[in-house]
């Protein structure tokens, strides 16, 4: 007995070890799902859950999103991406539309230590637009960090800048690491995304090829960026090859946690 017990305290000791050194990593999706309306013009919510599980991610930047209204037919699409993901769920409602709501959401593996939902600067005649943030833990090694999911305007670039300027702002206030995901309606070498080159990395995707899908103007406008850059290795950055179920493709990335300053 006192071999088996000794045999049993050694092999616990060396899994607490192997998992004391296994890295740490953060699978994030941001995806705009066009009020989940397919290109196939079908209102279809499990169809977006599975593209999302596809990945296995473990945080999720939702744009686009409706909760109550007429046009989705009075469904809670974020209640029900939680239910089919079996992941913890907020929404940020940027505003009242069609007898309920609209704007972004949050999905997460792990649960949420803090919500705050910021509305963004802009023109009165524009679409209102926020920036929806979360604190959680990375699991039980990982670290606290903020994930943010955004949506700008679309067509007004001095409110995009407007936008991105204070988003930024309001997210380097807090000295803990950072993703940000969202569609930014803005190319990479746009002004819009020039504004958050000094504190924030982005790892451009293995298929550089456009975000958006026809009848949309083709452009790359959906980004995940992460800070500060030596406390993450990037892994993975690509899109999914998902062109149906919403007018966007999801863009993934994969990151490693370095625990570096």
């Amino acid at each position: 007995m006192k071999r088996i017990a000794a045999l049993f305290g050694l092999l616990t000791l060396a899994w607490t070890l192997v998992s004391a050194r296994a890295p740490v990593t953060v699978r994030v999706l941001t995806y705009n799902i066009h009020h989940g309306e397919g290109r196939d013009f079908e209102f279809d919510v499990p169809r977006i859950a599975r593209v999302i599980g596809s990945s296995q991610p473990d945080l999720v930047a939702l744009q686009e999103v409706d909760v109550g209204t007429t046009r989705a037919g009075g469904a809670d699409q974020v209640r029900e991406l939680a239910q089919l993901t079996g992941m913890f769920a907020q929404f940020g409602k940027a505003m009242d539309y069609m007898g309920g709501g609209y704007g972004v959401a949050v999905l997460s593996r792990w649960p949420f230590l803090a919500t705050k939902n910021q509305p963004l600067p802009g023109s009165s005649d524009r679409e209102p637009r926020i920036g929806l943030t979360v604190q959680v833990r990375a699991g039980k090694r990982g670290p606290v960090l903020q994930f943010t999911s955004t949506h700008f305007d679309q067509g007004s670039p001095e409110d995009r800048l407007v936008q991105a300027e204070y988003l930024n702002e309001l997210l380097i206030r807090d000295d803990v690491p950072g993703i940000l995901g969202g569609d930014m309606n803005a190319r990479p070498e746009t002004d819009v995304m020039k504004i958050f080159q000094p504190w924030w990395t982005e790892v451009p995707p293995v298929d550089p090829a456009p975000t958006t899908t026809p009848p949309r103007p083709v452009l790359r406008g959906d980004h995940v960026l992460f800070r500060p850059v030596a406390s993450w290795r990037p892994i993975e950055s690509r899109f999914i090859d998902e062109t149906v179920a919403s007018d966007h493709r999801p863009l993934m990335i994969v990151l490693e946690w370095t625990g570096k300053p």
